[in-house]
């Protein structure tokens, strides 16, 4: 009790005095530096050596030095200084964010679906801009609640993909893709698909694969749009790493159903073939997702900005590839 009690006697300001009669090692040259008189610093000099228990200064010819406690508690207290402005100072929120400087940690929950190429381009972007950042990127998953950890703040951002993202957060809109079907490039179906023989019921009739649901009880956009049609599928293998699955479809009979923007990033790298799929999905479409808590913060803005950039690139170069695909 008797040291929570001397800590919570510790105001800002003698952490600025510590911080100075270190930097300064001298108590008449602090005290100018404070614009205070020499008595006032060397009291708090004394309190300041009663509550660390460490002489703090020392005589060294004609000058003072900084014990080696005093050196370790620089850094510390410089650190409280710089965080106790950032928390105070309307000039320095003011400002804004600026990435070349920022040591900011930004947490993103992402689905894989999109593009296998989304995330690496987002973090090379986002390391060019502002070197100093880190990173957390979390799976979205079944165990994952990303509406709760994004009202708690334990993240930033959530992207995915969504028929109807939830009516309390803020979204953007990301991009939009066509759907349709990867298969083997042996599979029964390539044969079939560019005629009228690739039917609803022979498409519902086949081995499907297909992610773990984000969260518990939910089919996932595809299944959700088929039960609005009375209609269901065959899904054999559910998979929670969504990156695989092109690998388990060269190998077998299995359908997946999901964007052509992710499909067509596999087709010159493994025996996979995109067909059409005979069942009339709306284009499925990807968001980001935050919260109130951060849709005012400078430096979060300023990450959704990026997200965007960078879906908007890959998009750019998905609607490329499908106009030489058209051509050829």
């Amino acid at each position: 009790m008797a040291q929570r009690a001397d800590f919570d006697k510790i105001e800002l300001y003698l952490i600025r005095v510590l911080h100075t009669l270190i930097t300064e090692r001298s108590v008449s040259r602090a005290a100018l530096r404070l614009q205070s008189s020499q008595p006032a610093v060397s009291a708090q000099l004394k309190r300041l050596r009663e509550l660390t228990g460490d002489p703090l200064l020392v005589r060294a010819g004609n000058g003072m030095t900084p014990t080696a406690t005093a050196l370790q508690l620089a850094g510390p207290a410089a650190t409280l200084l710089q965080e106790a402005d950032r928390l105070f100072s309307v000039r320095s929120r003011q400002a804004g964010f600026d990435p070349l400087i920022s040591t900011a940690t930004f947490r993103i929950a992402a689905s894989d679906y999109l593009d296998p190429l989304f995330l690496p381009e987002l973090v090379a972007q986002l390391k060019k801009l502002s070197p100093q950042v880190r990173l957390d990127l979390m799976p979205l998953s079944g165990e994952f609640d990303y509406r709760r950890s994004l009202a708690a703040g334990e993240v930033d951002l959530v992207i995915g993909n969504w028929l109807e993202p939830p009516g309390e957060l803020h979204l953007g809109r990301l991009m939009s893709d066509e759907i349709v079907c990867l298969v083997a490039e042996d599979h029964p179906v390539v044969r079939i698909a560019s005629g009228r023989a690739w039917t609803v019921e022979k498409y519902l009739a086949c081995e499907h694969v297909a992610p773990t649901p984000i969260y518990r009880g939910a089919r996932g956009v595809i299944d959700d749009h088929l039960a609005t049609l009375q209609l269901s599928r065959d899904i054999m293998v559910r998979s929670a790493h969504f990156s695989l699955i092109p690998l388990m479809v060269a190998q077998s009979l299995l359908v997946l159903t999901t964007g052509r923007l992710f499909c067509s990033r596999y087709v010159d790298s493994l025996p996979v073939r995109i067909v059409r799929c005979p069942v009339a999905f709306p284009p499925l479409t990807y968001y980001q997702l935050w919260h109130d808590l951060t849709h005012a913060s400078s430096s979060a803005r300023w990450l959704r900005e990026q997200v965007r950039e960078v879906a908007r690139g890959l998009a750019s170069h998905g609607m490329l590839q499908r106009s030489k695909a058209r051509v050829s």
